[in-house]
């Protein structure tokens, strides 16, 4: 079996690199340059753990290319998987799919034999069958079937999600599509992965749905703790016992700054948009997004209330910028709004991300980029836990504490033991949870 993939972003490249791993042979396709070389050379232009290793086994085995001329790719593949952009459109939340609609066209021409081509980017609902029309128009003469096939991976643990995944989901209706994706997920089924095939419709919605649903789960956790806070409970001990229910489960129930990266935000943006569209409005979905907008900007309230009411003139250093540990992905982060609120009432801000930099460079202007945790808190008068990043768990708070210059610590991801923090002479300052515990 081959197979091209088309886009060499985030759910492309992982895609690519393990379905090479199962033994396929893949290629990968993309229009950047820069982009091709680095990945020719086994380093990917994504933090990912375990990716670059992945790559250039498998590009030593010869299973793992990359081109950026589509045509020959196209021609020799039993699959075509379309794994391009589709950022949120400005002015109306809805997804972009320019690139999706942009990569079927130039596919079209080269298609030979029989192609299943099958989305792996996030599209709305009806997407497939508008992508079948359009083909339809373009070769009419060609063979193919069109198929929904999201991803379900995440960031910092993508390899791990996509070998041993909770689910794999398929939408078709067409019986030799379902024979060539099965086949093409053998390796998985074999190891009792459960592989579901449902309408292109029911898949399109899904993934949107299950990101809306863990979207919910964390504006949820974050107004829980919120009111621990007024009523002296920790929230930490509510979201456990809830989490124990079988029903609820665990996962998505730490409270922090809000939700960020590449799928959250712009997938709730995107099903409220459709549902607006349906006349079937989302009206929880929709408050979800309210409040996690509002989340991000009361956390730079928090700090500032920390500081005994003003940050002007004082230095800030915050600990981890991504969105989340394990990834250098900046979209939609947190940071992007605390950090320029913090700047804006007159604070000097001193970064360090342990991989975040350059991604966020161009768009965190005018803070101090540092080398480790121990360089920018050196004479802050406010420390502040964005990112829950590892490292950040082992910081040795009284070594820190005779580095800073003033004595506030505030953890937006509840990774510290407040009796440590305070032993250490800090005033501590976290998520839901009561004083005393704090």
């Amino acid at each position: 079996m081959k197979i091209c993939m088309i886009g060499a972003g985030y759910v492309g490249l992982v895609s690519a690199a393990c379905f090479s791993e199962f033994g396929f042979d893949v290629t990968c396709v993309d229009n950047n340059p820069e982009r091709l070389k680095q990945m020719e050379e086994g380093r990917s232009p994504i933090y990912e753990p375990g990716l670059d290793d992945l790559m250039a086994r498998n590009i030593a085995a010869g299973r793992l290319r990359f081109s950026g001329d589509l045509g020959p790719a196209v021609k020799a593949a039993d699959i075509v998987f379309l794994a391009v952009g589709t950022p949120m459109r400005r002015g109306d939340g809805h997804a972009d799919l320019s690139y999706v609609y942009g990569a079927v066209e130039e596919l079209a021409p080269y298609l030979d034999g029989f192609t299943v081509i099958t989305t792996k980017s996030t599209v709305p609902v009806g997407t497939s069958r508008e992508i079948q029309r359009r083909l339809a128009a373009l070769r009419p003469d060609a063979e193919y079937a069109v198929c929904s096939n999201p991803e379900f991976l995440r960031e910092g643990s993508a390899i791990q999600d996509f070998t041993h995944p909770d689910r794999v989901l398929v939408g078709l209706d067409d019986a030799r599509a379902q024979e060539v994706m099965e086949k093409l997920y053998k390796p998985l089924s074999i190891r009792n992965a459960p592989v579901m095939f449902v309408s292109r419709e029911s898949a399109e919605l899904a993934k949107y749905a299950a990101n809306a649903f863990l979207a919910l789960k964390i504006s949820f956790i974050n107004e829980i703790a919120d009111l621990c806070e007024e009523v002296g409970a920790n929230v930490q001990e509510v979201a456990s016992a809830i989490g124990k229910d079988r029903r609820i489960g665990d996962k998505f129930l730490h409270p922090g700054p809000g939700y960020g990266g590449s799928c959250f935000p712009k997938d709730v943006s995107a099903i409220i948009r459709t549902a607006r569209e349906s006349k079937s409005p989302l009206s929880i979905i929709e408050q979800v997004q309210i409040v996690n907008d509002e989340r991000k900007i009361a956390m730079a309230g928090r700090i500032v209330k920390a500081a005994n009411g003003s940050v002007r003139d004082k230095t800030i250093a915050v600990l981890g910028v991504t969105f989340k540990p394990n990834t250098d992905d900046m979209r939609d982060a947190p940071s992007l709004v605390i950090v320029p609120m913090l700047q804006e009432r007159g604070a000097t801000v001193r970064v360090y991300d342990p991989q975040g930099q350059k991604q966020a460079e161009p768009l965190l202007p005018g803070v101090t980029w540092c080398a480790d945790a121990n360089d920018a808190i050196l004479g802050a008068d406010v420390a502040v836990v964005l990112t829950e990043w590892n490292e950040f768990r082992a910081l040795d708070l009284k070594a820190a504490r005779a580095r800073m210059s003033g004595d506030v610590l505030v953890d937006l991801r509840n990774i510290f033991s407040a009796d440590a923090a305070r032993a250490a002479g800090l005033r501590y300052h976290s998520i839901g949870r009561p004083v005393s515990a704090d």
